[in-house]
């Protein structure tokens, strides 16, 4: 057991599902990011990707497989929250992330991406979804570094990861020949920032984000989360590896 997690109860994670909805832009590959109702109390205020937690009829149709389910409900919630829905047969696992175990509310959320056509209108509920924008991704991670569009980190590190993308068609053929990534992050402090650290940072397995060395991290600063790479051995996969 890692050194932070001695008599520590850890929540036991909740399946949810999230699809990272393109179109091809003027500037480059766009994305479809909500805005949640500022007054919830999870992530109130926040853009998002659509999606949500795994419901009981996703995982009957799915027979029970916990990952089938997983996509039915990224391409259910899209359709609820945005009036958009993607084939099931074009969207591609991106990543799994898993909330650090110090969180009392955690999630085991599957990422996917999907194209969808261009002149389909986005409809929202006006309840848990306040506003919508279509904006390419490297705009929106400017949007999150200027303070102007707060999110949730894997929000921004999945942003950074795509951005190095030009087109749908290119994305797309990418990602099918590459291997989701597994992310559980750590979370810990330094300087009295709020640190989310990756695999291969210094301080990744004690939760000593203080710990000197390799930095693979993101840190809440300023109201923004900033993405810090530093001596990282190659073998640990990073987010801007596609820039």
């Amino acid at each position: 057991m890692k050194a932070h997690l001695k008599n520590t109860v850890v929540a036991k994670p909740r399946p949810a599902s999230t699809v990272v909805l393109l179109r091809d832009g003027e500037h480059g590959v766009e994305t479809l990011l909500l805005k949640r109702n500022k007054a919830l109390l999870f992530g109130g205020g926040l853009w998002v990707f659509p999606g949500g937690s795994i419901d009981p009829q996703d995982l009957d149709a799915a027979g029970g497989e916990e990952k089938v389910a997983s996509r039915l409900a990224a391409a259910r919630e899209a359709q609820e929250e945005s009036g958009l829905q993607p084939s099931l047969d074009d969207m591609l696992q991106l990543s799994h992330w898993t909330t650090p175990v110090v969180e009392s509310k955690r999630f085991s959320t599957w990422f996917y991406v999907a194209p969808v056509a261009y002149d389909r209108d986005v409809v929202i509920d006006g309840s848990e979804i306040h506003d919508s924008q279509w904006i390419s991704i490297k705009d929106a991670m400017l949007g999150h570094e200027c303070g102007d569009l707060g999110m949730f980190p894997p929000t921004y590190l999945t942003l950074i990861y795509l951005s190095g993308y030009s087109t749908v068609e290119e994305l797309l053929s990418g990602e099918a020949e590459t291997i989701p990534a597994e992310v559980l992050p750590v979370m810990g402090k330094a300087n009295e920032e709020m640190v989310l650290m990756l695999e291969g940072d210094a301080g990744y397995d004690s939760g000593d984000a203080s710990k000197a060395g390799a930095q693979h991290r993101a840190t809440l600063r300023d109201g923004y989360w900033q993405y810090v790479v530093e001596r990282l051995d190659e073998g640990y996969p990073r987010f801007n590896c596609k820039t």
